[in-house]
């Protein structure tokens, strides 16, 4: 059904992070934008006008996630990178169940939609578990079944299972496009050079997008490094740059290694939050969008971060730059709002999500207004109404979901399922994977 949406104020996330006073945004029968603007210049239209009181902004992209993990949020949360996967998280998720990953996505969805994430990139196992939740709670997702080397694990069957649903469900399905499928070899570390050069290949026959862990931790690469200088070289000389790649992490990296991405079209998730947690580093953001690099924003895994609230990371992403260059001034608030959405879609390498613009999906946040932290009004400059809703407001204030046009969230629950019979069933998954 087409629709119009009229608010005081519309952040497009155009290029120049412009905020629109008194504008709409049309949307068509199928989902997609046909138009936002001010409303003065709107075309005509017998469309129902849905009024809102606040700030109308595209949903948020979360670009690398884990969030079945809602399951093991709060284990071994103390611990360092490499002991906390070897010694609590892989042992956990050796006890999943095939329908615990849908238990653990269907509250990470959830969790999502409600804070104004309405796409996330996922990389975990059980796929088919993960599109069945997100299906129903109504989000959007590019999911990336793992492959990987792990005693009982085969990854030639798990590659060529992947190829499989690709090759019989197509890149993308469901209403809205709402599923995109594609390859998650872990690492350089999990995942031997003939593994990744398969892999590759079978992702760039296909068109599909690879997300793929890279320099996150500075001992997790060594011998990768002494082989072959760094692991973006490594993948350069296996040909997996030469598709469609979302570098997750990408803390420890060289000039050479970020010109490589930037020559090759990388995209890079940065999860300040859990590289914060984990005591990972500080990624060199400021360099890699100075080169050219598309950065988008992650939030890792809800037993990494532990919240996944992509708000979060924006704050996070633009004081961590500034402490690392000593500019107060090298990210600004515009600069983060735009990698929580413009950028993070770019970083996926799509051009359908992320923006406010004709032909673009319709994933719409609602800010609602009642709060400190826009006690001021709407009548202030732009600079300081961005500010005020980067550095003060947040998540807290989102109270109206839609993706492709279709409402997911009102007044600040999901429409779709019952949040708390959802968190029930966590709980009493999690209590059996303690046990």
């Amino acid at each position: 059904m087409q629709r119009r949406f009229h608010a005081p104020v519309v952040l497009p996330a155009d290029p120049s992070c412009s905020l629109l006073r008194d504008a709409v945004v049309d949307v068509d029968a199928d989902g997609r934008i046909s138009y936002c603007g001010p409303a003065a210049t709107a075309p005509e239209s017998a469309a129902p006008v849905t009024t809102l009181t606040g700030i109308l902004l595209p949903g948020l992209v979360n670009t690398h996630a884990h969030s079945p993990m809602t399951l093991l949020r709060g284990m071994g949360g103390d611990l360092p990178l490499l002991p906390w996967l070897n010694e609590i998280i892989w042992p956990a998720e050796a006890k999943l169940r095939p329908e615990d990953v849908r238990t653990g996505m269907l509250l990470g969805s959830v969790e999502m939609l409600r804070h104004g994430v309405t796409t996330s990139a996922e990389m975990y196992f059980e796929g088919e578990q993960l599109v069945d939740a997100v299906l129903t709670t109504g989000g959007r997702v590019l999911v990336a079944p793992p492959v990987m080397e792990l005693p009982g694990l085969d990854w030639k069957a798990q590659l060529a299972s992947i190829d499989r649903w690709i090759d019989t469900d197509g890149l993308r399905f469901g209403h809205g496009d709402r599923i995109e499928l594609g390859y998650g070899p872990h690492s350089a570390y999990m995942l031997s050079a003939e593994g990744l050069r398969a892999t590759a290949e079978s992702a760039l026959s296909r068109g599909a997008l690879v997300q793929i862990h890279v320099a996150e931790a500075a001992t997790e690469d060594t011998a990768v490094r002494e082989a072959h200088g760094s692991v973006p070289a490594l993948l350069k000389e296996l040909g997996m740059l030469d598709g469609r790649v979302l570098a997750a992490h990408s803390i420890h990296l060289s000039d050479a290694d970020i010109a490589l991405f930037a020559s090759y079209g990388v995209g890079m998730a940065h999860c300040p939050g859990s590289n914060a947690k984990l005591a990972s580093g500080i990624a060199r953001i400021a360099d890699l969008r100075a080169a050219g690099v598309a950065v988008g924003l992650g939030t890792d895994g809800p037993a990494s971060n532990d919240d996944i609230d992509l708000w979060e990371e924006l704050q996070l992403a633009a004081m961590f730059a500034r402490l690392a260059t000593g500019d107060s001034t090298v990210i600004t608030a515009a600069d983060v709002f735009l990698l929580a959405t413009r950028g993070g879609a770019a970083a996926l390498g799509r051009s359908d999500i992320g923006a406010l613009e004709p032909g673009r999906w319709a994933d719409l946040v609602h800010i609602d207004l009642d709060d400190p932290a826009f006690a001021c009004g709407l009548d202030v400059p732009d600079v300081q109404l961005l500010s005020n809703l980067v550095w003060a407001a947040g998540s807290r204030r989102v109270r109206d979901v839609w993706v492709a046009g279709e409402q997911v969230v009102a007044d600040g629950e999901s429409v779709k399922v019952d949040r708390a019979k959802v968190q029930a069933g966590v709980a009493e998954t999690a209590a059996r994977l303690r046990a």
